[in-house]
């Protein structure tokens, strides 16, 4: 028995939904343990590209249950349209191969309003939220005002709650905000058509995980976002609203800490962050958009540009420490095959020091500037590599210093987005 934990070891879109897809395979479940559709998953099938936002990227396997826990927060219209896409794609052959936990909580229309209104008022101090309604569900979730799927079950139960909560966010919308209230009717009718929908896929999941690990079950276990986004260990406040590190894993399925036995992490090798927030080695230059361009760094959710720049091994020494790593899986070593030379931020630089930890308090990390270390470049394609061996020495060189540096192995190397083009150096899952 195994059960593995996949997080983003960076500020997100590292490339978690390949991996997982790969690690699927040896697994019986995938959950998805955190975040909402403000992430999304880019996955090759052949030569197709399928993206997904809220189900877990296990449910392009036949036989494997998927299962979204209570650490999500889900928009039932988002859902509903995944799941009909995948339908029609022959994708999902059973509905009960798919559950969503009861006690998990509903985005609400009034959540993204305000959403979009907040950062529109913000200028210059945007976040750089999606817009999703995310950080809002979660607001009402922590404040004990919010909505869960087994609510929304409850035609009764639901009804009260929704006029309770339309009492406050109609004067929020209409007084701090501006904007246009809500009225009952319009949320409580097409939310019922969606709560037709989901029941089917509502389940204890917590017991049903339970369950399958006393069964000796393999679990695997999916974050979204990024450490360096984790609501309490990320850069706050240029972060998610949930737990993105692997201890959500456990808060957000109900799953005891005793059960996880491998936790790996995602890395580009490269790095890349979108919206606002500190980024030392960032890029704004004609290498910094080679990056983007070769590496196709626009958002899979909102198609926005990302920031790029190069490895920042004090980034992942932080995600192998908060996380507990036991191995790294390193993603687009590819990008860089174009490259002369290649360099890795070994340490920072600030008012005269040498920083060589991620300094916790923000306005510092905001002032730190990169002190670079320069490997040559390999000038070769790389993406019809098989095994570790099939890299040229530079490269081999290069993903050594790395594994050096971050003080934890590198498990897995991806040379090209499709299946095929990965090299599994250790299967965490024996």
């Amino acid at each position: 028995m195994a059960n593995v934990v996949v997080v983003g070891a960076q500020w997100g879109d590292e490339g978690k939904g390949k991996v997982v897809d790969i690690y699927t395979e040896f697994s019986d479940d995938v959950v998805r343990y955190q975040g909402g559709n403000n992430a999304g998953h880019t996955l090759v099938v052949g030569n197709e590209k399928v993206v997904l936002h809220l189900i877990p990227s296990g449910i392009l396997h036949p036989g494997k249950r998927c299962v979204i826990g209570n650490g999500v927060v889900l928009d039932p219209e988002v859902f509903i349209r995944e799941i009909t896409n995948l339908k029609a794609t022959g994708r999902i052959a059973d509905d009960a191969c798919l559950l969503l936990s009861e006690s998990l909580h509903v985005i609400m229309p009034y959540h993204k309003r305000i959403d979009i209104a907040r950062e529109a008022k913000s200028g210059a101090k945007k976040i750089g939220t999606t817009g999703r309604g995310i950080g809002p569900a979660y607001e009402d979730k922590i404040g004990r005002r919010g909505i869960r799927l087994m609510d929304l079950l409850d035609k009764e139960l639901f009804a009260r709650k929704l006029r309770e909560a339309l009492e406050e966010k109609n004067i929020i919308l209409q007084q701090l905000l501006g904007e246009k209230p809500f009225t009952f009717e319009e949320i409580y009718e097409e939310y019922n058509g969606y709560a037709d929908v989901l029941r089917k896929y509502a389940a204890d999941t917590t017991l049903t995980l339970h369950r399958d690990i006393k069964a000796g079950k393999k679990i695997l276990f999916e974050g979204a976002q990024g450490t360096l986004l984790d609501v309490d260990h990320g850069t706050y406040p240029f972060v998610t609203s949930s737990s993105t590190c692997a201890g959500g894993a456990c808060t957000g399925t109900g799953v005891s800490p005793r059960d996880i036995h491998e936790i790996i992490g995602i890395s580009k090798a490269y790095v890349t962050r979108v919206g606002s927030g500190p980024f030392p080695t960032e890029l704004d230059d004609a290498v910094g958009e080679r990056l983007r361009q070769a590496g196709h760094e626009f958002g899979a959710t909102t198609g926005r540009p990302r920031r790029c720049g190069w490895f920042d091994a004090l980034v992942l020494k932080y995600a192998v420490r908060v996380n507990g790593l036991t191995g790294v899986a390193l993603t687009k070593l590819d990008v860089l095959d174009g490259f002369d030379t290649i360099r890795i931020c070994t340490g920072y630089s600030y008012n005269g020091k040498v920083l060589d930890e991620l300094p916790a308090n923000l306005d510092v990390f905001e002032k730190c500037r990169p002190i670079y270390e320069e490997m040559p470049g390999w000038k070769s394609d790389i993406s019809g590599a098989r095994t570790f061996a099939d890299l040229p020495e530079k490269t081999q060189s290069y993903v050594k210093r790395l594994q050096e540096l971050i003080g934890c192995p590198i498990t897995l190397v991806s040379v090209g987005p499709r299946r095929d083009q990965t090299i599994i150096l250790r299967n965490p899952f024996g």
